[in-house]
C-alpha cells in the first residue's frame, strides 16, 4: 500500500499548496470539509513562501554573479601585488633599497619569499601594508618602484576592495533571504499535515482506488516502497 509523506523541498511545498488552492471544488459547500481557516492559512502560506522563494533565487544569481567577477578582480590585484613585492625584492638584492626598509610594508628584513595574498583574506591584509609602506618609503627620499607602480597597485587594489564588500553584502542578503525560506517550513509542513489529515478522513470510507485518487488531487502525496506493485 502507498505511503503518506510530506514534501522535503521547498518546490514540493508550493506544489502541494497550489495544487489544494487550484482545485475548484475544495471550495463548494458540499466539498467544504477542509476548514475555511485552513485554506485562509494555505492561500497566505503559499504566498509568503513563494515570495520568499523568489527573492532567495534572484539574490543568489546575483551573489553568483558577483563571485565570477571577485575572482578575476582578486586575480588582477594579486598579480599587481606580487609584481611590486618581486621587484622590491630584487631591489633589496642589488641594495638598491636597504633591508630594514621591508618593515615599512610589515615584512621582516630577512623576508625573501611572498606573504599570502592569493585569498581574498590575505590580499586584504597585505596590499594595504604595502601600498602604506611604499608610501613610506617615498616620504623618507626613497626611489618609486616602477612597472607596476604603487598607484598601479593601489587602483587594482581598491577596485578589488570595493567590489569583495559588495559580494559580501550579498551573501549576507542572500543567507537572510534563506532564513527567511528556513523559517516557514515547520509551519508550513505542521499546516500540510493538518489539511491532510481532515482530507484523508473525509474519504476514508471510500474504496482505495477512489481514496488515493481524490486525495492525490488535492495535494496529498503518496509514495510506494521499493518493489511494491503500484496499485492505486
Amino acid at each position: 500500500m502507498p505511503y503518506r509523506r510530506l514534501p522535503k523541498t521547498d518546490a514540493a511545498r508550493l506544489k502541494a499548496l497550489k495544487t489544494l488552492l487550484d482545485n475548484n471544488d475544495i471550495y463548494t459547500v458540499r466539498n467544504n470539509f477542509v476548514g475555511w481557516k485552513s485554506l485562509n492559512k494555505a492561500q497566505s502560506a503559499y504566498d509568503r513562501l513563494y515570495t520568499a522563494c523568489s527573492q532567495y533565487r534572484l539574490l543568489l544569481v546575483a551573489q553568483k554573479r558577483h563571485t565570477a567577477k571577485i575572482d578575476r578582480l582578486m586575480r588582477n590585484a594579486s598579480m599587481y601585488v606580487s609584481h611590486f613585492l618581486q621587484v622590491l625584492f630584487l631591489a633589496v638584492e642589488r641594495k638598491e633599497v636597504k633591508k630594514h626598509n621591508l618593515e615599512l610594508y610589515g615584512l621582516t628584513p630577512d623576508t625573501t619569499a611572498l606573504p599570502n595574498i592569493k585569498s581574498p583574506e590575505g590580499l586584504l591584509e597585505w596590499a594595504p601594508k604595502v601600498i602604506h609602506g611604499e608610501k613610506m618609503r617615498l616620504k623618507k627620499g626613497g626611489r618609486p618602484i616602477y612597472n607596476p607602480t604603487i598607484g598601479m597597485v593601489s587602483t587594482h587594489y581598491e577596485i578589488f576592495r570595493e567590489m569583495y564588500a559588495k559580494q559580501r553584502a550579498s551573501v549576507m542578503k542572500t543567507q537572510k533571504a534563506l532564513e527567511d525560506v528556513q523559517s516557514q517550513r515547520e509551519e508550513i509542513d505542521a499546516l500540510l499535515l493538518d489539511i491532510w489529515n481532515q482530507i484523508e478522513r473525509h474519504y476514508e470510507n471510500e474504496p482505495p482506488e477512489r481514496r488515493y485518487a481524490e486525495c492525490r488531487k488535492l495535494g496529498v502525496v503518496y509514495y510506494y516502497r521499493r518493489n511494491e506493485k503500484h496499485l492505486y
